[in-house]
């Protein structure tokens, strides 16, 4: 498989004080083109850390990250904004709330690598893609939506940048059972875009992931496809992660 992003380890530490904190310990692996990968672990393992340095919003302390093996410091970041998008837990946050879902979207394919003849038409198209009517947000601000709503509109924002790198941290998280199901199945229609899913779900990463990497204390402690991982997982951590979930073997496997 075309390796499309790969860290060789990465690092992040903070000082608060006195205090040293590594939130990621050398962190090695890579991301094939059109791979759908889960980074799993508990709240404080380290998860949106790496997100954050892989989107560029956090400098690392040492280690390096490649995008289509160029050292992704070495892009501008608005050219790398372009290849590298992000769906964030919190839909409330996402969005300008001066701007109607319109103009939104417009600026979405003003930055898109594929631009237009009719962009009117392709915007109603990526709308209608994730179960929503045009006419019925079009003209609405990101505030007169509904969480769910919100949700969806980063999914059709994604489908006009159509970047090489999806990174969804906890997307599902804030939302409740029937809408995170849509989001999921929303997510899976992506498919041909490369996507990192980051969650605490182990059951969520085993639906929707090709592979699976296990994330603990800012170290990644096992990697797999999700069936040999849940069937046979090696680290002890993965264990406990297993037995947390009631009757995951029974249901899932």
């Amino acid at each position: 498989m075309e390796k499309i992003f790969e860290c060789v380890d990465l690092c992040k530490t903070f000082q608060k004080g006195r205090k040293r904190i590594e939130a990621v310990k050398n962190a090695s692996f890579s991301i094939g083109k059109g791979e759908i990968i889960s980074l799993v672990g508990e709240s404080g393992s380290g998860k949106s850390t790496l997100a954050n340095l892989m989107l560029r919003f956090l400098k690392p302390t040492g280690g390096e990250a490649f995008l289509d093996g160029k050292k992704i410091e070495d892009y501008r970041k608005k050219e790398y904004w372009k290849k590298v998008q992000a769906i964030f837990q919190d839909p409330f946050s996402s969005f300008n709330d001066f701007f109607s879902v319109k103009k939104i979207l417009e600026r979405a394919i003003k930055i898109s690598s594929y631009p237009s003849p009719d962009p009117e038409e392709r915007i109603r198209e990526a709308v209608e893609a994730v179960n929503i009517r045009y006419e019925e947000i079009c003209d609405k601000k990101p505030f007169e939506l509904s969480g769910g709503q919100k949700q969806r509109l980063m999914i059709a924002r994604i489908y006009l940048i159509k970047p090489e790198l999806l990174i969804a941290d906890e997307p599902t998280s804030m939302i409740d059972a029937v809408l995170r199901a849509g989001i999921l199945e929303l997510l899976l229609k992506l498919r041909g875009t490369t996507i990192m899913l980051i969650t605490h779900d182990l059951a969520l990463a085993y639906y929707i992931s090709d592979r699976m990497l296990i994330m603990q204390n800012g170290r990644i402690v096992e990697e797999g496809e999700p069936q040999k991982i849940l069937e046979a997982p090696e680290h002890p951590y993965t264990k406990k992660l297993i037995e947390d979930v009631p009757k995951l073997s029974e249901e899932w496997l």
